[in-house]
């Protein structure tokens, strides 16, 4: 089989999540890097190989690619990625989809019309305590989800915003601490819970930055169409990034989980646990705790389906559900003042 001959677009500090990753796979050939910075195109090419464009457009007529990584600020997500469906090429996108959802439904009306995939990264779902927390689920041990809350008390100082020409703004990253970092832990519990929202009601305040206009703390419940309640907590002014929680009251036990840990108690006494481990054949040469080990995972798991091995399983369709939730929770907040 010939290899899958792909690019990158956008070589800021994500990319390396998903340049080592291509790396590592014998079957996947990075065959251009793409940056309207130079500098920083031509640095990930020195690594990591392939050739140097500053116009996606132009890597776009002259490689032919089967896929492309999006790995670029979130108002960017959806021009590129319809402009790469209409080229005929598969996207992996990072989140979140888009920063409305209107586009990012349209991305995904967009990639069936041209009959090409679409990926958007969620990487914490292929988390080892996140799988076994799923499987418990589906397979009826723990039983549905009735109750859910997810907490997250993270640090972002101003000097974060100040050095970035697109975060803390609305119109360039669509929010903050919701969009940014609490989208994982709602997606988690989104996916656990697996209904249809019905009402989301929050209140959303930047309580502690004077750099950025978007929120830094939010609060809110969403209601489910299966009875399920799922409350939320996020701000970035702690003064650490504690691990996320996320419980939930389930019909037959609970489950508490990080990325790194779970904890299930059934109603009969037993207990399980997982530990999220970084795969010992698997490096990565760069990036945060936080976004974990599994862009590798998702990222095989994609290229498998482009390949035909099997079907996409976090597609553009899959991503809508928590980008119409956290789009959502902008729309209805309650503090006219935050947007």
């Amino acid at each position: 089989m010939e290899k899958l001959k792909v690019a990158v677009i956008g070589c800021g500090n994500i990319s390396v999540m998903h340049l080592d990753s291509i790396a590592a796979f014998s079957d996947v050939e990075l065959v251009a890097v793409c940056d309207v910075k130079p500098e920083r195109a031509e640095a990930a090419s020195k690594k990591y190989g392939g050739k140097v464009y500053t116009d996606y457009k132009k890597m776009f007529d002259y490689e032919q690619l089967d896929a492309v990584h999006i790995c670029l600020p979130h108002y960017l997500h959806v021009p590129i990625s319809i402009d790469a469906f209409r080229a005929g090429i598969n996207v992996i996108s990072e989140k979140p989809m888009s920063i409305k959802y209107e586009d990012a439904v349209r991305a995904v009306e967009t990639a069936e019309q041209c009959d090409v995939l679409y990926g958007v990264i969620f990487q914490c779902r292929y988390n080892a305590p996140s799988q076994l927390v799923k499987q418990r689920v589906v397979d009826g041990k723990l039983g549905p989800v009735k109750c859910g809350r997810t907490t997250l008390t993270w640090y972002r100082p101003d000097n974060y915003y100040d050095s970035s020409d697109w975060k803390g703004t609305w119109d360039k990253e669509g929010g903050g601490v919701i969009i940014d970092q609490a989208i994982h832990s709602i997606d988690l519990a989104n996916w656990m819970i697996d209904s249809t929202p019905v009402e989301i009601s929050s209140s959303l305040h930047n309580r502690n930055h004077k750099i950025m206009v978007v929120e830094d703390s939010a609060e809110g419940l969403i209601k489910y169409e299966n009875g399920a309640l799922l409350s939320f907590y996020a701000m970035n002014n702690y003064l650490v990034d504690e691990p996320i929680e996320v419980r939930l009251l389930c019909e037959n036990g609970n489950a508490i989980f990080s990325y790194d840990h779970a904890v299930i108690n059934y109603n009969d006494g037993t207990v399980e646990t997982a530990e999220n481990k970084m795969d010992e054949q698997f490096k990565y040469t760069g990036g945060k705790d936080y976004w974990g080990f599994q862009h590798a995972v998702q990222i095989r798991q994609f290229y498998n389906a482009v390949q035909g091995k099997e079907k996409i399983e976090i597609s553009g369709k899959e991503a809508l559900k928590t980008q119409n939730i956290i789009c959502q929770i902008y729309d209805n907040n309650d503090n006219p003042f935050i947007k």
